[in-house]
């Protein structure tokens, strides 16, 4: 079986964002994620991290740093001990050289740093700043800690996720963080847009993971107000059509199923041999088949009990239907699919030859690259910090510790 591609790493490689430099202070995942998106498409990223390293680190699989490779490639590690006055000192020299900071403090905690954006901006007042916080920098919430779990609670995610006989369901991954880190790409990329195409200057961003997990809920709020009902928790099934759900076949797996437009569902009945469904006046329509959705699904999930997994998929296949395998990570990694496409790459033996998802999305131009291996804490601490402030002044501040590292010299 053909394995996945090899990263192939080039530090001299180029993309679409080369020349836009960020200094990322954030810690996690939030930050991490929009930073990755900068970096894979050329921009020079430099975390700065505490002695100790990003909380990222701490991420471990079995004692695999899997976390760290995957979401901390293509970029540049200084370590700094932001107690000492020094530090503070050594990032306002890195300052002019900065197109965006990237902070996820608490709210006020930057002020305290001696960096205000006041003051950022005043020695660059071109810089992009970027503040992640679990609630804002503004409202009565800005003081509470805001890990992701919180606004997932927050938000009403975990309200609407799960089955309705069961407790609330929390994703099992970070989820809003995620989306804010997504979203905070999105918003940087805007910020540096106007700057270049309308002369403006520099931008201060309030990235919360809040709004950004609310935003993706779609009109759930707007929903209750206009008619007083709440989006009651429905397993796999849908709000908007049925069937859609997943379903067991004879061999003990699982297919999901998705009929989102009437042309759809009539070809799945046609296929199932129920060709009568979409004719017959109580459910033929998708707000009928909701309103009876026990008894759909009970057809539809008796169907599937007579089927076998790899026929029932072949045959969604050559119909057009659009129903697939519910894969797990062992699945996923021997589909034929997503090794044709190339959808992860096995990172370099340093790395445990770990696999991670492939630069995405895709540039048919000028495509995004490999550069660097996620690196140690403090792994380009001479070549960043020595051009700024000179050889002599480098080696005293990290003979003070000032400058650190987690790799012996």
């Amino acid at each position: 079986m053909t394995d996945f591609p090899a990263a192939e790493f080039n530090p001299n490689a180029r993309g679409p964002l080369t020349g836009v430099r960020v200094l990322d202070l954030s810690r996690l995942v939030a930050g991490n994620v929009m930073t990755l998106q900068l970096a894979d498409f050329g921009a020079d990223v430099i975390k700065v991290e505490p002695p100790g390293g990003d909380t990222l680190r701490n991420f471990r699989s079995d004692g695999h740093d899997t976390w760290w490779n995957t979401y901390c490639r293509n970029k540049r590690s200084i370590g700094l001990d932001f107690r000492h006055p020094d530090a503070i000192a050594l990032l306002k020299r890195l300052l002019p050289t900065i197109d965006v900071f990237v902070e996820s403090f608490r709210s006020g905690t930057l002020e305290k740093m001696g960096l205000a954006p006041e003051v950022i901006h005043a020695i660059n007042p071109n810089i992009v700043i970027v503040r992640i916080t679990g609630w804002g920098q503004t409202g009565p919430y800005r003081d509470k800690p805001g890990f992701g779990t919180l606004v997932e609670g927050y938000t009403g995610f975990a309200a609407i996720n799960g089955f309705q006989d069961r407790e609330p369901v929390l994703p099992p991954i970070f989820l809003g963080d995620m989306v804010s880190g997504l979203y905070g790409f999105g918003a940087v990329m805007t910020a540096l847009w106007n700057m270049r195409a309308n002369g403006q200057g520099g931008e201060i961003i309030d990235l919360s993971l809040f709004e950004p997990t609310v935003s993706v809920l779609g009109p759930q709020v707007g929903t209750y107000e206009l008619t007083g009902k709440l989006k009651a928790r429905t397993g796999s099934r849908s709000n908007t059509t049925a069937p859609r759900n997943v379903y067991k076949t004879a061999d003990g797996k699982w297919i999901c199923i998705s009929t989102s437009t009437e042309t759809m569902a009539r070809r799945f009945f046609n296929l199932i041999g129920r060709p009568d469904i979409p004719e017959h006046p109580e459910y033929g329509a998708a707000r009928g088949r909701l309103r009876h959705v026990e008894y759909i699904d009970g057809l539809v999930a008796d169907w599937f009990a007579g089927q076998h997994f790899a026929e029932a998929l072949a045959l969604f296949d050559r119909e057009g239907v659009t129903a697939g395998p519910v894969y797990d990570a062992s699945d996923l990694i021997d589909d034929h699919y997503v090794r044709e496409r190339e959808v992860f790459v096995r990172l370099p033996e340093e790395q445990d030859r770990q696999l991670a998802h492939n630069i995405t999305p895709r540039f048919a131009r000028h495509p995004g690259a490999f550069r660097y291996q996620a690196p140690y804490v403090g792994e380009h601490n001479e070549e960043i910090l020595a051009p700024i402030i000179g050889q002599e002044a480098f080696q005293t501040l990290r003979a003070s510790k000032v400058v650190c590292t987690n790799k012996e010299t």
